[in-house]
This record gives C-alpha cells, structure tokens and sequence, in this order.
C-alpha cells in the first residue's frame, strides 16, 4: 500500500469514531476535497503533490477529533506529526513542510512558505465551490479570486 494511501485508511478510521454521522460525512467529504485540490494546485505550480494531499487529509483531523475548532490549526500541526511518526511514511523534511502546511492553513490573509499557501488555497476552494449557495468569507475573498484567475475560472 502507498503512502498515500495508508495516511487516508488512518484517517478514515479516526473520522469514522464520531459518533454523528452528519459531521463524520462532512468530515470525510472536507478532508477528501482539500486533499484533492492541493494535489491539483500542487501540481501545478510544480510542487509535490503526494505531500500537498497528505497535508490536506491531515489539516483539520485535530478539530474533528477533538470537537473545537480552538486553535485547530496549531494544535493540527503538533497532532500530525504525531501521525506522521507513527505511520514512519515521511521523512523529516517531508513532516516539516506538512505540519508547517498545517500550522499555517488558518491564516489566510497571511502569505507563507509555497507548500503553506497550496493547502490554504485548497481550503479556500473547497469552502468556496463545495456549497455555491454559501457567501464567500470576507477573509477567503481575495485568495478565491486570485485562485480563480490562477486557474482561468473568470465570470
């Protein structure tokens, strides 16, 4: 089994321990969707994309374990590398650059590190696309445009 793989049957097994099944499914359709956004985003602008995706599956696992979504972003990062650890799937500068994704993905008006800013991207994506009934962010505006004009997706 890849990487890749076994990081998702981890997950998948956390998020399967909640209890509501509205939230677990929310939860898998989120994690799945950033996860494969970052790979495209990645992708494109020439950066792993396994370890964008693995990133993505891990960025908000502390919230839905844990229920908070205080400090998720921080505490997400420290929970990773945890699993990352665990799992022996990454080398060290591979668990840097997830766990520095991770950290970060919260601060959206905030420019970081290349690999930061591709799983803030996806965030943002699939916040914005996942429900097109939903108002865009006040703090997502802008990178969702800019997204938007990266991939050619204008009005």
């Amino acid at each position: 089994m890849g990487r890749l793989k076994t990081l998702r049957v981890y997950v998948e097994n956390e998020i399967n321990k909640m209890t509501n099944e509205d939230k677990r499914n929310s939860a898998l359709v989120h994690l799945y969707g950033v996860s494969l956004a970052a790979t495209m985003i990645a992708k494109k602008r020439g950066l792993d994309p396994e370890i964008a995706s693995m990133a993505a599956m891990l960025h908000d696992l502390h919230a839905y374990k844990s229920g908070s979504y205080n400090d998720h972003a921080h505490l997400g990062a420290t929970l990773a590398r945890e699993i990352l650890q665990e799992l022996g799937i990454t080398n060290d500068d591979e668990t840097e650059q997830i766990c520095s994704a991770i950290y970060h993905h919260d601060d959206k008006l905030v420019i970081d590190g290349p690999m930061d800013e591709v799983l803030k991207d996806a965030d943002v994506i699939h916040h914005c696309m996942n429900d097109l009934s939903k108002p865009i962010k006040d703090k997502e505006k802008d990178r969702y445009e800019h997204l938007c004009d990266e991939f050619g997706m204008t009005d």
